[in-house]
């Protein structure tokens, strides 16, 4: 299986303008600025903030698939995930609420998230067959080494390039062992689950 490298991902954070006199979480709070509450979004992406740069890049490459996708700490700014209160809790709900499907994008940080297993176990319980894992790995080879629950739900692959982007989705999808991109499964088309 090929994952999505965290070079791959910090290549398309730079590429999408990340200039050197900002930081990621700079851009990405100047992008709240364009943020409705009436949004709806493919993709709620689930991630550790002490991965910025690198989720900066996953945005840019998932809505480079057309997709839309919320970031919480880019469309809601003045949201502190470093405390864990009844009030963020409220608001991520509602988020969550208008978003198609999630995806977790895990990293070597994401076993010290707090907020990361608490979105996950929300999500599946409003939308099942609607979660899936991003492994964002080092090196090619590298294989995906997760939590134990993490394997109840399908892997977001890279099924190639397309125009030097990867290209992602899940393979090896039902009896025929078909494909399904990302951009198809966050709309609710295909099996994938």
């Amino acid at each position: 299986m090929a994952y999505l490298r965290i070079s791959e991902a910090r290549a398309a954070s730079r590429a999408a303008g990340v200039p050197l006199q900002k930081s990621a979480g700079r851009l990405l709070i100047e992008e709240a600025q364009a943020f409705s509450t009436a949004n709806h979004y493919d993709i709620f992406l689930s991630h550790s903030y002490d991965d910025a740069e690198i989720i900066y890049g996953v945005k840019k490459l998932i809505e480079g698939l057309g997709l839309f996708v919320y970031v919480d700490w880019i469309e809601d700014a003045k949201l502190d995930r470093s405390k864990v209160t009844v009030q963020t809790a409220a608001l991520l709900r509602e988020r969550m609420k208008t978003c198609s499907s999630l995806v977790y994008a895990h990293s070597s940080n994401s076993p010290d998230s707090v907020w990361m297993p608490w979105e996950l176990g929300y999500f599946d319980g409003l939308r099942q067959r609607h979660v899936w894992i991003l492994p964002l790995v080092s090196d090619y080879d590298s294989e995906f080494k997760d939590q134990e629950y993490l394997g109840l739900y399908p892997a977001v692959e890279k099924l190639g390039s397309l125009a030097g982007r990867p290209n992602l989705g899940f393979a090896n999808v039902g009896s025929d062992r078909h494909q399904v991109l990302l951009e198809k499964a966050a709309r609710g088309q295909g099996v994938y689950y």
